[in-house]
């Protein structure tokens, strides 16, 4: 079973990568561009759908309000991107939204964004995905019937990909990305130069009408509007994403960054008005149409106006399809980067989980890209894979997080222009503020009328979310707080030792597992020491005593009743009573277990332990210590689960870093001395000149004084460095990377150097 589980894993996941290998690749703009616009260009494809769906609820009458509510929205994009540019050039260290509110409000604050985020980064992932597999479907419609499962399984994949490390870098971003942009823009052009030629438009639902499912007019109508300029927000999503990867731009960091930002403004809003405009001019018609076969499904907005421009035949068509639903996959990847990221910030901080603070085998933080996958897929199969329903929870958390985020960088402005004095520094400062006043002002509006206008269609949903994820990460902080709070020691002094070891062995049966764990107990040599049976059939525990006499045991065996044949409680109160004897002493009880290979044989052995050891853990001043005997099958199933079973599919984490460490050693560049030799082929008492990482380091004591000794390692074998009377040597640390030379001698049989010299090897990230 362990066996099948690591293939499987390292089939799927790929071998383990060293943390020495982790390491930010800068990007120039031409690239950084694809890799943190997707999620906000992708939006094109689906925005200008929202929009015409909503008004569609009023006939054709209130489709002629579209430009405008387009136009809206267009200059909003221009807004936040101006916005942004100013988190950029003030926060370039990547913290984004959260770090900027939590640093200009308040934790709590903090907590409220990180809440927001978390669920747009879900909502990203379920929106983006469904909608690529409802273009795609748009193209080939014999995939309709299976949306659901194949956008989950896409989101597997994804998930998959990421696991393995798999970043979001240069060429497998751009290709697809520009690709996009290239033809959504020749759609555009070509479309503009067949209207100015006299060319008619003609969308496929053109000659079907619309139902109008009701009368807007007054309040009515305004609040449709506002709901259709709601829904066309989504084409702000991801609008924030160069905010959290600025560390990521190659320098000037943050003019890069600016800069891309406003290059994403530009071709979004080109992108987005020539969609909405050839919708308009070409009728496409969305929503509840009157006409329609038995068994239509509407193709997507962009999917008719590509027919429309191009033709139903055309590859330009298939081809504007195809890199939809790849920018719409590699948008749901940007939230697989940040998601992760934010969930590590956030347990990092105690607000989550320790566990998704740390990085996977291949890099990743691979419990926050489950956790995230899990999210995504339970929405993608609860809503069906469909776009506009999942739309409606979507934007609430994007807004909240631009609002608070706007209204953060405001007080940090105020806070900056009451310590400076310069005047062109001061100047700067004022127009940010005023940008960022506009950005909070106009978000914040608009939150409110996404709020209003999606609550009932599901808006409450995302809302409830955002709640129930803060009072979460709220209890969990509290938890942690306590925790830290309690296992502070009043002193620092010293400890405090118990005054004596009472050490109880339970024993069920005279047999070899028994036998082991009285000899480990007797070996540790405790104050008091006697051996413990439940009384449970009174046959098996008169042989037990007999059995006890005949071996001449060198230790009293104490038996306890128990009148209702339980064997937890009676051990307990035991044990209980020992304490209140003696508070002051420790009670170490002793459990032999017997260690099997399989999983169904672990179900017919030690269940009476395992309770044991669960309450036993819950008394204060005892300690459980379980004494191991493993039986055949578990000697079979550590020499079948041994990765030099199976070399090429299963090679140990040992091996890897091995063979890792000793190419690393070959590249090294020769010195007069030529190339370290192997540590393995070292003699005693020989000058040698060696290379390797170092393992473990150690402060201890020797003759008297504190010496530092490091146990290098070049993938051969060991030696260990003693440097006698030193506490500190620089550069000496766990994982670095030295070449050394000095005399080979030996320390307790091992292979030793004294004080040897030494030169450090640069890390990946440049540290010398």
């Amino acid at each position: 079973m362990a066996l099948a589980f690591q293939a499987a894993k390292r089939l799927l996941v790929g071998k383990p990568v060293q943390s020495e290998r982790l390491g930010h690749t800068l990007l120039p703009k031409k690239i950084a561009l694809p890799v943190f616009a997707s999620d906000a260009l992708s939006s094109v494809a689906y925005a200008t759908q929202e929009i015409l769906l909503v008004l569609a609820a009023g006939g054709l009458a209130l489709i002629g309000y579209a430009p405008w509510v387009a136009l809206a929205v267009a200059l909003l994009m221009l807004v936040v991107v101006a916005s942004y540019r100013q988190n950029v050039h003030a926060y370039p260290s990547g913290g984004g939204d959260y770090e900027v509110t939590t640093t200009n409000f308040s934790p709590k604050v903090g907590m409220t964004v990180a809440s927001a985020l978390m669920v747009d980064y879900t909502l990203t992932v379920a929106v983006s995905v469904s909608s690529g597999m409802a273009n795609l479907a748009s193209a080939f419609p014999a995939l309709n019937s299976h949306l659901t499962l194949i956008a989950a399984l896409v989101v597997a994949a994804i998930a998959v990909l990421n696991l393995r490390g798999v970043r979001e870098s240069g060429t497998g971003f751009a290709i697809p990305t520009y690709c996009f942009i290239c033809v959504v823009m020749l759609m555009i052009v070509w479309g503009g130069i067949r209207l100015a030629t006299g060319h008619q438009l003609r969308a496929e639902t053109a000659g079907y009408p619309i139902k109008t499912t009701g009368e807007f007019a007054g309040l009515a109508l305004v609040f449709l509007v506002l709901r259709a300029f709601s829904s066309g927000c989504t084409a702000l999503t991801g609008v924030e994403a160069i905010s959290n990867g600025v560390p990521s731009f190659r320098p000037p960091k943050s003019k890069n960054a600016a800069s891309t930002l406003a290059m994403l403004g530009a071709i979004a809003v080109v992108m987005f008005g020539g969609v909405t405009a050839l919708a308009l001019m070409s009728h496409v018609h969305v929503g509840v149409l009157t006409g329609t076969p038995r068994g239509y499904v509407q193709p997507t907005v962009i999917a008719q106006v590509g027919r429309a421009v191009f033709g139903y035949s055309s590859p330009l068509f298939y081809l504007l399809q195809l890199f939809t639903a790849l920018i719409l996959v590699l948008a749901a990847n940007t939230a697989f980067n940040g998601f992760p990221v934010l969930a590590s910030i956030l347990a990092r901080d105690g607000y989550l989980p320790r566990q998704l603070h740390t990085r996977g085998d291949r890099l990743a933080f691979s419990n926050g890209i489950l956790l995230l996958s899990g999210f995504a897929i339970v929405l993608i199969v609860a809503f069906h894979a469909s776009p506009t329903r999942l739309i409606q929870l979507y934007i609430v958390g994007v807004f909240v997080s631009f609002t608070c985020s706007q209204t953060g960088m405001i007080r940090h402005w105020n806070r900056l222009l009451r310590v400076t004095t310069e005047a062109s520094a001061r100047l700067r400062m004022i127009r940010s503020r005023a940008i960022n006043t506009v950005g909070a002002c106009v978000t914040g509006t608009v939150l409110v009328i996404v709020v209003i206008s999606k609550f009932v269609d599901g808006a409450w949903i995302a809302v409830a979310a955002m709640v129930v994820i803060w009072f979460t990460m709220n209890g969990i902080r509290r938890h942690y707080a306590a925790v830290a709070e309690e296992l502070v020691p009043e002193r620092l002094t010293g400890l405090t030792l118990p005054a004596s070891n009472i050490a109880i062995v339970l024993v069920s049966k005279l047999h070899l597992p028994t036998l082991r764990a009285l000899a480990y107990a007797r070996a540790a040599r405790p104050a008091r020491l006697e051996a413990l049976t439940v009384n449970v059939d009174e046959a098996e525990t008169a042989r037990l005593r007999q059995e006890w006499e005949d071996g001449a045991m060198p230790l009293p065996l104490t038996v306890i009743s128990s009148p209702y044949r339980e064997v937890t409680r009676p051990v307990i109160e035991y044990v209980r009573g020992l304490r209140r004897e003696s508070p002051r002493d420790i009670v170490t009880v002793y459990i032999p277990e017997y260690v099997v290979g399989h999983w169904w044989e672990q179900a017919l052995h030690n269940q009476s332990a395992l309770r044991l050891k669960t309450r036993l853990l819950l008394e204060r001043g005892v300690v459980v210590a379980s004494v191991p005997y493993q039986l055949a099958s578990a000697t079979r199933a550590a020499r079948s689960a041994d990765p030099m079973a199976a070399p090429r599919l299963l090679a140990s984490r040992e091996a890897l870093h091995a063979a890792e460490v000793r190419q690393q050693i070959s590249a090294l560049p020769a010195s007069r001395r030529g190339q370290p030799m192997p540590i393995a082929e070292s003699s005693h008492r020989e000058v040698v000149h060696v290379a390797g990482t170092l393992r473990a380091v150690t402060l201890r004591p020797h003759g008297g004084t504190l010496t530092t000794e490091a146990e290098l390692w070049d993938g051969t074998g060991r030696v260990l460095l003693v440097w006698l009377g030193r506490r500190e040597i620089p550069g000496i640390e766990p994982g670095r990377q030295l070449i050394v030379r000095g005399r080979m001698t030996s320390l307790k049989g091992e292979r030793a150097i004294y004080n040897p010299a030494y030169e450090l090897q640069p890390t990946v990230g440049g540290k010398p």
